[in-house]
């Protein structure tokens, strides 16, 4: 086996400063993060995934103070570790005066991949973030356009009531490849809000340069079980087909609510065998490394 874990996080907090993870009894969408304010490394996140046929993963930038720093921390890691091949997605802000000189800079180092700027995490963070108005900002778009001329990729973090707004831009930004982070978020899972998800992620399924990380899930869903995160999942694989989902653990955060064995194990559960190869190895593969 020669699977990629397409989305999960590392962090060392005497090396960059992460606000988030400093702050001290503040609750977030996903829950109390104190278990996870703590280091968290290479060697622990690959043990874990290595167990389960893990040899490459993709790091997705995580929220720290100064974006450059944490992208050079892990490229250091990286560079340490030969034996575990690590790309990664930065953050960037896309409507930046100086985007140009900010990617100049970034592509400097081996392991980039991509560029990440979140659009929503949750509707109640949202109001507060304003996040959701880069999809009114024509230099987002322009942005967007210029990670793709670049090689780069994109990795969208949204809500599902954000889908139809943000299959435009990415209709006119058709020569970037992006990767929905999360499966789209889907925090309402009552069947209502399941049956609304699905008529949202169409607009963004039928858009070619769009693949879906199947990741993230218990995020809105602490206590979840196989049976259910089965009909996102399987609903994912309907609308993208398995040439367009891959797997990501989003580990640490959704160790908050499950160990890496236990989510693996779902994932194969409801995967069919048939498609495994494809979401947990080859599509990241061609994403992320090719």
């Amino acid at each position: 086996m020669n699977f990629i874990d397409a989305h999960h996080h590392l962090w060392d907090l005497k090396a960059v400063d992460y606000p988030w993870l400093n702050a001290k009894d503040v609750s977030r969408f996903f829950g109390n993060p104190a278990p996870i304010q703590r280091d968290y490394l290479l060697n622990e996140f690959s043990t874990d995934a290595g167990a389960h046929g893990f040899t490459r993963s993709v790091h997705i930038q995580v929220g720290a103070a100064d974006a450059w720093e944490e992208a050079k921390w892990v490229q250091s890691v990286a560079d340490h570790n030969p034996d575990w091949p690590l790309a990664q997605v930065v953050f960037c802000d896309l409507t930046a005066p100086d985007l140009d000189a900010q990617l100049d800079r970034f592509q400097t180092l081996s392991t980039v991949r991509g560029v990440r700027q979140i659009i929503g995490r949750a509707p109640g963070e949202d109001a507060q973030s304003g996040t959701n108005d880069l999809l009114q900002s024509s230099a987002f778009l322009e942005g967007l356009k210029l990670v793709g001329q670049r090689g780069l990729s994109f990795d969208l973090q949204l809500i599902p009531d954000l889908m139809p707004e943000m299959s435009k831009i990415a209709a006119k930004a058709n020569g970037t490849k992006i990767a929905l982070c999360h499966a789209g978020s889907p925090h309402d899972r009552s069947p209502s809000g399941l049956s609304a998800y699905a008529h949202a992620l169409r607009a963004l399924s039928d858009l070619p340069n769009v693949t879906c990380k199947l990741s993230g899930l218990g995020m809105f869903d602490h206590s979840w079980t196989s049976d259910t995160i089965r009909p996102i999942i399987e609903l994912c694989l309907e609308q993208f087909g398995a040439k367009r989902c891959m797997f990501g653990s989003n580990f640490p955060v959704d160790m908050l609510y499950s160990s890496y064995e236990t989510l693996v194990r779902s994932y194969f559960d409801i995967i069919p065998k048939a498609m495994r190869q494809g979401v947990f190895s080859n599509v990241a593969e061609d994403f992320y490394f090719t």
